[in-house]
């Protein structure tokens, strides 16, 4: 008897609990699923435990045996035998176990950063761990903790295609009652249902308590069955390691109230252990389950939108018709900021839009650029454009700091991938890189609906502007444009060009991009010195010098007054050929050195309007 024959005579079924609680318990802290080929008789012995303790399904040892996972430890080519000897060890486990199945278990990749990972990868790295659980015999298979539910539903449509097996998919939620990008659980199940899946349910991150609170929201599927896997608790970390403190006689509790809320498919993740399996098993043995339920209806909270008053027009869109300079003057890296004040103020005193300031450029540390924003806002008068990196801190910490700009009134932004450490002051700090600026730029965009990267409600909607980065210093201009193009469909508003050395380059930039509705702020940077062109030639990522250029710096190298004056002279060159094809200039302060800027600022400002009307003519 299968499945879903013994589902259809009216049976509730008991799964396994978590594999890894139980092998990280033994001290384990590897690859989990390399161990069916290494320890095979600890994996055995696991399933065993919970057939004991009453488990009708258990599943194999594989949920993340798929290529992109293995990669991580090196074991990307052994996918095949680490799937197999899994089956195997699960269906020996069963033999004697009359009336029990075995599920091939396939976890989600994704997470919660989707764009890491293009759906071309999930689809072959799926393919291939499918083909090998089928080819060995599996009853079922099990698709479990999706985040994402695209990510699910294209996995399950090409399962569904190539298998009658029970397909068992679950969901995991970060906020009760709602998948992370705010789908419903009801829809989402719904989704997969029409999909093909013979059972659907939740699994992992909430316990029992959210777990059932959910599932109370969920109506009995008309064709499938439903199933939970709840978390034994939220973990501790205790001496270095992470620990479970469920009692398994709660989950004994809960267990007719799953039953209640129609669940036909009662297991555990993460925590869980036999013993929690078999207060499951003893609770509802005997027990029949239930084909009608009262559902309760969440009520839907709307977001409202910003309360802010003092939301500025974004920048962009003054970019789009007329011209705009921003500045910017890097946070000092040390604590007096006296300087960095004066020249905020005589920036501010040039009719500048913006001033903008990097979050620890060339992975060096800095004062922290929202500090001097709000200070600058406050202080001086003069609008704040902060640059975020994603190299120092994590998903939390990016989200704490977007509530944070929120609430302080800095609503324009760059979000930016960071240098990585090993090119600053502290070479073996660790980069976080969570996510890439592509990532942030969408994780702003959902602020900006009043929606956390988790899919949890933040009480108000956010009015971020989102600029991105643009490196135009390459080969292969097409090439830098189609990412510009990327981050234009992750929601960049618009964008500020690393800077640029030559007349020729920004004719180059400007006809690659005239086809982007985006504005560009196209960024143009005073050299200083002969050192200071070749240093930046050389070694700074992302600038190039033209030979005529450097000659020229490197012409003054003794007379250090004399090149500086000429480096201005570049600038305000590259300026005029930068105000004929573009409205947004981005200006960049070299070493506090503002009275530089001031003056191109001033520059820009007074030759603006004949610019921009022969740019019209003309171009």
């Amino acid at each position: 008897m299968g499945i879903l024959d013994s589902l259809q005579q009216d049976r509730i079924l008991i799964a396994d609990g978590a594999m890894g609680t139980l092998l990280y318990s033994y001290g384990s802290d590897s690859c989990f699923e390399e161990l069916n080929l290494s320890h095979p008789d600890q994996i055995f012995h696991i399933h065993q435990a919970y057939l004991n303790a009453g488990a009708n399904i258990i599943q194999t040892n594989t949920y993340a045996a798929n290529y992109h996972k293995l990669e991580r430890y090196g074991l990307q080519d052994q996918v095949k035998e680490i799937n197999s000897a899994a089956v195997k060890l699960a269906k020996k486990a069963v033999l004697h176990h009359t009336g029990s199945h075995v599920v091939g278990t396939i976890g989600g990749i994704r997470a919660i950063k989707p764009e890491t990972i293009p759906l071309e990868e999930i689809k072959r790295t799926f393919r291939e761990q499918l083909y090998c659980l089928l080819l060995e015999g599996v009853d079922g298979i099990l698709l479990e903790t999706f985040y994402d539910l695209e990510e699910l539903e294209t996995v399950l449509q090409i399962a569904r295609k190539e298998t009658d097996l029970p397909i068992i998919s679950q969901v995991s939620l970060q906020e009760v009652g709602y998948l992370q990008n705010r789908v419903p659980i009801t829809d989402a199940l719904n989704r997969l249902e029409a999909f093909g899946a013979d059972i659907v349910g939740l699994n992992c991150r909430l316990g029992p308590y959210h777990m059932i609170s959910t599932l109370e929201e969920v109506s009995i599927p008309k064709h499938a069955f439903l199933s939970a896997y709840p978390n034994a608790s939220l973990p501790s970390y205790v001496d270095g390691k992470l620990e479970y403190d469920s009692d398994a006689g709660y989950f004994k509790e809960t267990a007719l109230a799953f039953r209640d809320q129609g669940v036909r498919l009662l297991g555990g993740c993460c925590g869980t252990t036999p013993a929690h399996i078999q207060a499951f098993s003893e609770a509802l043995r005997d027990v029949s389950p239930v084909k009608e339920k009262q559902v309760k209806r969440r009520e839907r909270t709307i977001v409202i939108p910003s309360q802010k008053k003092d939301v500025p027009t974004p920048l962009f869109e003054k970019a789009k018709k007329e011209q705009s300079i921003i500045v910017e003057l890097d946070p000092p890296r040390k604590l007096n900021t006296d300087k960095f004040l004066r020249g905020a103020q005589a920036l501010k005193d040039t009719g500048i839009d913006a001033l903008t300031m990097a979050d620890n450029s060339l992975a060096s540390p800095r004062v922290c650029n929202t500090a001097l924003g709000s200070i600058v806002k406050s202080q001086v008068g003069l609008r704040p454009l902060i640059h975020i990196t994603c190299r120092d801190r994590n998903l939390i910490g990016l989200q704490s700091h977007l509530m944070g700009l929120h609430q302080l009134g800095i609503h324009d932004i760059l979000a930016i991938t960071g240098d990585p450490t090993k090119v600053g002051d502290f070479p073996g700090a660790s980069s976080v890189y969570d996510v890439t600026s592509f990532g942030l730029i969408n994780m702003i965009k959902q602020f900006n609906q009043g929606v956390s990267l988790s899919g949890k409600e933040l009480g108000e909607r956010t009015s971020f502007s989102v600029g991105a980065a643009f490196n135009p210093n390459v080969r292969v201009i097409d090439k830098a444009v189609e990412r510009l193009e990327k981050k234009i469909e992750a929601g960049a508003d618009y964008f500020i060009s690393q800077p640029v050395f030559s007349e020729e380059k920004l004719l180059e930039v400007y006809h690659a991009t005239k086809h982007i509705n985006a504005p560009i702020y196209i960024g143009i940077m005073p050299l200083t010195s002969s050192r200071n062109a070749n240093f930046l030639h050389h070694e700074v990522p992302g600038i190039k010098l033209t030979q005529p250029i450097l000659d020229s710096m490197n012409s003054y190298r003794d007379n250090p007054e004399q090149a500086s004056l000429e480096g201005l002279n570049i600038a305000k060159g590259l300026l005029d050929a930068a105000l004929e094809l573009f409205n947004g200039i981005y200006l960049i302060t070299p070493f506090m050195r503002y009275e530089l800027t001031v003056e191109l600022a001033s520059y820009a400002k007074k030759y603006g309007p004949s610019h921009t009307s022969r740019r019209v003519q003309n171009v």
